[in-house]
């Protein structure tokens, strides 16, 4: 009985590496892009992009298990969440009062230690925000957000 058990497993297990979701990686930069319509310091911008924008942008960059189901629905889940929570790709095509809503929100989720997830560190250690990083990062977008009219 048990070895049916584990045979059907395996083979559902087979069987479900043929679905695949799309995957979330843009051909060209976007127009729309925050770095593209506002002043994005280098460091910053190296920052954002080694710790939000697997998640946060129209390019993520996939890990080698993300080939494997389910682990790559589970990841897109995230991806596709946090896209819609904040896309720094599409930064550009938000109100001004959205934007600035935004940007109040980075500063809120670093400064509680709620971003970048702890199990998206966990793996991707080069994405743990040093105490000096968070402070770089909330002091540009307090400024952008005083910027923006």
């Amino acid at each position: 009985m048990v070895r049916k058990v584990l045979l059907i497993f395996a083979v559902l297990m087979l069987l479900i590496q043929l679905f695949r979701r799309g995957r979330n990686s843009s051909a060209s930069a976007s127009p729309n892009a925050i770095e593209a319509n506002y002043q994005v310091p280098k460091e910053i911008g190296l920052l954002l992009r080694t710790s939000c924008y697997d998640c946060h942008s129209n390019n993520t960059v996939y890990p080698w298990y993300s080939q494997i189901q389910p682990f790559s629905w589970w990841l897109q889940s995230h991806v596709n969440d946090g896209k819609k929570e904040l896309n720094f790709d599409q930064f550009n095509t938000y109100n001004i009062k959205k934007k600035k809503h935004k940007l109040d929100e980075v500063v809120e989720v670093i400064e509680k230690d709620e971003m970048p997830l702890s199990s998206y560190t966990l793996v991707h250690r080069k994405a743990v925000l040093s105490t000096q990083d968070k402070d770089k990062i909330i002091a540009w977008a307090k400024a952008l957000k005083n910027a923006i009219n």
